[in-house]
């Protein structure tokens, strides 16, 4: 991991088999172990995974401070509710990471934007940039596999952290992406049990 970037963390819920997908994931255990375990200063998203949830969304509280910038990986400008995103009460503030072939944005709107890349959004670039920020030592990335995919196949992630749940066969998405990752070492930094089969592994990436 370049020096000049902060602490990134791929923290996913997967089946026995590395799928994150077609299965219920134990969302209160998975909130609290993000909550009492990194402190992250940046919530990194791609927009699949942000458009996948806005059918959901409901009206929030507002931001919320201090906690994290959400980060939104998005190079064709997809994700449009982004005041509603702010007001979640998980962020004090949302930020969308473009590139320059992003197609126009509509005047007006309302995001803070980090333009980094020619056809795509360049992710060292990006997390560059948002190390420069005041505060900003940790990033947890929140990805259905593609974005942590992506990460990784570029030798920008710090740790992996799984949420094994006891189930396999369901899901079509791997948590590593469209292909595997490099050949890398990793060093078991923790593993934990929990009730109903749940088992928690931390790596380190060399």
């Amino acid at each position: 991991m370049p020096a000049d970037t902060p602490y990134v963390v791929a923290h996913l819920g997967v089946s026995l088999d590395g799928k994150t997908d077609g299965f219920p994931r134990d969302e209160t255990r998975f909130h609290q172990l993000v909550g009492t375990t990194w402190h992250e200063d940046v919530t990194l998203a791609g927009s699949d995974t942000v458009l996948a949830r806005e059918p959901a969304m409901a009206p929030g509280p507002g931001p919320r401070d201090p906690g994290p910038l959400l980060a939104v990986v998005d190079g064709r400008a997809r994700v449009t509710r982004w005041q509603e995103l702010r007001d979640a009460g998980h962020w004090s503030e949302v930020l969308a990471l473009h590139c320059r072939a992003t197609p126009p944005r509509p005047v007006g709107r309302y995001v803070p934007e980090l333009v980094v890349g020619d056809d795509r959004v360049d992710l060292a670039a990006a997390l560059r940039a948002l190390g420069r920020r005041p505060g900003v030592a940790v990033v947890r990335v929140v990805s259905g596999g593609r974005l942590v995919g992506r990460l990784l196949a570029r030798g920008l992630v710090d740790e992996v952290s799984l949420l094994v749940h006891p189930v396999m066969g369901v899901g079509s998405r791997d948590w590593w992406g469209e292909a595997p990752p490099p050949a890398r070492s990793l060093q078991l930094i923790e593993s934990d049990t929990f009730g109903r089969g749940l088992v928690w592994l931390r790596y380190r990436v060399a």
